[in-house]
């Protein structure tokens, strides 16, 4: 008798079934009726670029100002976890990841490709050298920076605040839990997820359609390939899609992070040499004057619909809108990865950090290729780079052939090339396997290595049938109605915001506790003796442990399970009552220090110091408000101590404004 072996899956039906069956039947029909399926959705994407571009506008400039007043705010401060959290990542690997996974191959791919059809655009023919040359970069400087991290931002910084505060799953339908509540969890967060997960599916299958492009370009150019044909395209995607399956098995921290480091390291080596080798005083010059043109027309750019230039319309159609709807439908994917590597980081560092420096690096980066690229046409090439500019396939390796040691350089480009393509291919199936399966901890390994198969077959069909286009316009199509889910994502952010800071802020001051000079032997025996470890040891031993004790009893003849916890280094006791909120109750006491200056040293009537410290017990809370010394305090006061607090913590989570904070199946303690 044949035995039937079930096959173990973390899958949701409710997303994947959906999802596959729109993705299939949308890369089916690009294959088989390319240019038909072509004509009908570049006729939807023009219609929506032509008379909606206000909605990408308006999106992405609500974005940027929403994030800058978040940095200035009171808002900052709150951490992407429990106020304890610590970042699981070291902030080069994080810079890193998200960097390696925003951009990409694009940065490749467009770093002497854009500043060069900008530069050779009939539009700008009409202005001098030096002008094309400006503008070229501006244009470049705009639809890299602030604004395209701006997009990536809202989504990441959504997901890890709701995912990591609030305990819920790192999925797109968590970000709308201030507006649905536990309807997440049905229809309406099954709905999200399928959106994030086709049209996570459709932009890396069209960016890494037209990675392969570039490398079989480039191996052409090299000689290594004797042509760029679909069979060498294959074993491109074949040998590199595996790559990434592994690197995606072996999980963030170990592939993605090692890679990522691999890769920002050799990113900054090309740099390095095309800056020295090249004309570098007038890169340094230009990069310098780019920036201030950059800050001086940034408004400008942000608002600039071009409605009284009709004739730079069909040009900011292609490029300004075009970009803000590829990073939009991008933004799923990147933004989901990047709240995955960013727990333990407060709001402020997060913003500061997503916008800036991937921004600042992209400005140098596109400024010393582009604009190399720009001086090399003008100085050297005599107009031939610029008659390539609408081959980007081609274009960055033949502007090395402009550079010493051409050979090197370009081998080494392709590699870099590769470890983008490996970077976001391997990203890409750890977001979409994380998607299908609602955040699963642990997933079978071969469900991996289906969406890796899944990712490679259709890419490599696109390919071969020219139906990429197609799935770049459906790409591009999804970003519209993503946009106003992004705005709610604001929405849910701006009254989450406002409920947690109000649960931190409500406080009482606690100085010292009045005593009628009750136990006044056993006061002054504390104040002459608590000024080493011992001492603090002795009194978290006795006085905290039979407070904590006392309390647990007569918390359970009220029918309320309360915990005591003991920890070391520093030596510490809680006592813990789980409600599974944002933050559970908790009281502790732990040993702390403090410096006491040198004058105090010196006097006489004072016990002996060693070291130039002294401990002492300090009170900490679960919502990692301050704490205070609580040296002087006997079993009694400690108990009114604890008792003042879980009054309030009570208040707080009666209220029906923070019914957010209160318990509901999918929340959980954070372990």
């Amino acid at each position: 008798m044949i035995k039937i072996t079930k096959i173990k899956t973390t899958l949701s039906k409710g997303v994947v079934i959906p999802s596959l069956i729109f993705i299939i039947g949308i890369c089916l029909l690009s294959a088989i009726y390319p240019k038909l399926t072509e004509s009908l959705l570049n006729t939807v994407k023009n219609f929506i670029f032509l008379n909606l571009n206000y909605v990408y506008i308006w999106s992405v400039t609500i974005f940027v100002i929403f994030l800058i007043y978040l940095i200035f705010s009171k808002y900052g401060n709150i951490r992407l976890g429990r106020n304890d959290s610590k970042p699981d990542y070291s902030f080069f690997s994080w810079i890193s990841m998200l960097f390696a996974a925003g951009m990409g191959i694009g940065l490749m791919y467009f770093s002497v490709a854009e500043p060069m059809q900008h530069y050779s655009n009939e539009v700008f023919a009409g202005n001098s050298v030096v002008q094309r040359a400006k503008d070229a970069q501006l244009y470049t400087f705009f639809h890299w920076g602030i604004h395209a991290w701006a997009i990536y931002c809202i989504v990441g910084l959504s997901l890890a605040y709701f995912t990591y505060r609030y305990r819920l799953p790192l999925s797109l339908r968590s970000c709308f839990y201030p507006l649905l509540k536990d309807k997440i969890k049905g229809k309406w967060g099954n709905t999200i997820d399928v959106f994030a997960l086709c049209s996570t599916f459709f932009g890396i299958t069209t960016t890494l359609g037209f990675g392969v492009v570039q490398i079989n370009s480039g191996l052409e150019i090299l000689g290594v390939l004797p042509t760029s044909s679909f069979i060498y395209q294959v074993l491109i995607v074949v040998v590199l899609v595996s790559i990434s399956i592994i690197s995606a098995i072996s999980g963030v921290d170990k592939g993605v992070r090692i890679l990522s480091n691999i890769n920002i390291i050799s990113v900054a080596m090309l740099l390095l040499f095309v800056l020295i080798l090249g004309p570098t005083i007038y890169l340094i010059g230009s990069f310098t004057d780019g920036i201030g043109n950059y800050i001086s027309n940034f408004f400008n750019l942000t608002f600039n619909t071009h409605v009284y230039e009709p004739e730079m319309q069909p040009w900011f159609y292609d490029w300004t809108i075009l970009y803000w709807a590829w990073w939009i439908s991008w933004s799923p994917y990147v933004g989901l990865f990047i709240a995955k590597i960013s727990k333990g980081r407060t709001i402020r560092e997060f913003i500061v950090a997503v916008l800036i420096i991937p921004t600042l690096f992209n400005f140098i980066w596109m400024s010393v290729f582009g604009n190399s690229a720009i001086w090399f046409d003008v100085n050297v090439a005599n107009g031939a780079l610029s008659q390539l500019a609408s081959n980007p396939d081609a274009l960055m390796f033949r502007f090395l052939e402009y550079l010493p040691l051409t050979n090197i350089a370009s081998f080494f480009t392709i590699a870099i090339i590769i470890i983008f393509f490996v970077t976001s291919a391997d990203s890409g199936i750890f977001v979409m396997n994380s998607i299908a399966t609602k955040n699963a901890k642990n997933s079978p390994k071969w469900q991996t290595v289906g969406w890796g198969f899944l990712l490679s077959v259709l890419a490599l069909l696109l390919l071969n049938a020219g139906g990429l286009a197609a799935l770049q316009s459906m790409t591009l199509i999804t970003a519209l109605p993503f946009s106003i889910i992004m705005l709610l994502f604001i929405v849910s952010l701006v009254k989450a915001l406002s409920i947690d800071k109000s649960y931190y802020e409500r406080d009482f001051s606690v100085s010292t506790i009045p005593w009628s000079g009750a136990s006044w032997r056993e006061r002054l025996q504390q104040i002459v003796s608590f000024n080493d470890k011992e001492s603090v040891s002795g009194f978290i031993n006795t006085t905290v442990y039979e407070s904590f004790s006392d309390l647990q009893k007569e918390f359970a003849k009220n029918g309320i399970a309360a915990k005591i916890n003991f920890y070391e280094n520093p030596e510490r006791a809680e006592i813990e009552i789980k409600y599974d909120v944002v933050n559970n109750f908790i009281y502790g006491v732990m040993s702390d220090s403090k410096i006491i200056s040198d004058y105090l040293l010196n006097e006489d009537n004072l016990p002996d110091i060693e070291n130039n410290r002294t401990f002492y017990p300090k009170s900490y809370f679960g919502d990692d408000r301050e704490g205070y010394d609580v040296q002087l305090f006997t079993k009694n006061e400690l108990i009114s101590d604890v008792l003042k607090h879980y009054e309030r913590f009570i208040e707080i989570i009666s209220e029906e404004k923070n019914e957010m904070f209160i318990s509901s199946n999918i929340n959980r303690r954070l372990k």
